[in-house]
């Protein structure tokens, strides 16, 4: 019997010789990833390079977009390697669902720098679960990809803060993250989540998602209310 505790899978050839529960469970996060990460480059990254208000803040908006569309990439190549179908990672063709986050209307510079800041900051946490993943591949590619997503949730602070330096900007920026961030906690899950547990029982996942989402919360409010000096909304009690 395979003992979860200890296995190191190296290749996407010996997935395939991994108890089912296993491969499913490793299926499932690379075709989130490859999901959420092209939608939310097609919904958010790409059309705010219109938004951007100078030929900087564009040039840097577009490279947030190209990482994002390599992310999807990335992923959606292990997936290939894996067996994974093309239409299962594509969000036209699946039923899977992408991460509420993106049903967000976005409509304003301010909201985007804002949704980099916190959205790529709870991307983060998610990547940081992964870069000791027991499936190297996908340990890997958290590994490579961890830089690209530091950067983009530092480009949204770093507009954010400077959104910040005028009252428009300022209340810009605050009325954002009163509508963004009670969206956020449910990117990490259910509490008491089987999917969770699955994960954290094959060493594919270390946290619960109530301790990530705790985390995140943490985080958020030292961005926030630390480095902007503005008020982090409460969270839903559900969501807590």
């Amino acid at each position: 019997m395979t003992d979860p505790t200890n296995l190191q899978v190296e290749t996407c050839e010996d997935l395939h010789n991994q108890p089912e529960e296993y491969q499913s469970a490793v299926r499932k996060l690379v075709v989130s990833h490859a999901i959420n990460e092209l939608h939310g480059a097609r919904v958010f990254d790409e059309p705010a390079v219109e938004l951007a208000p100078t030929p900087y803040a564009k040039w840097l908006t577009c490279r947030v977009a190209m990482e994002e569309y390599g992310h999807h990439v990335r992923f959606f190549e292990l997936g290939r390697e894996m067996g994974i179908p093309a239409e299962e990672m594509m969000p036209e063709q699946t039923e899977k669902k992408p991460l509420s986050i993106f049903e967000f209307p976005l409509k304003s510079w301010a909201e985007f720098c804002v949704l980099k800041a916190l959205g790529d900051l709870a991307e983060i946490l998610q990547v940081e679960d992964l870069v000791q993943c027991s499936f190297h591949p996908l340990r890997n590619l958290a590994r490579m990809t961890m830089p690209e997503e530091r950067f983009h949730a530092q480009f949204g602070e770093d507009f954010c803060e400077d959104l910040c330096k005028t009252e428009d900007g300022r209340q810009a920026v605050q009325d954002a993250v009163n509508r963004i961030f009670p969206m956020m906690p449910a990117f990490f899950g259910r509490a008491g989540s089987r999917n969770n547990e699955i994960y954290r029982k094959w060493n594919i996942k270390k946290r619960t998602n109530e301790d990530m989402r705790a985390d995140y919360i943490a985080r958020s409010r030292d961005l926030v209310e630390g480095r902007l000096g503005l008020t982090l909304p409460e969270v839903p009690a559900q969501a807590a």
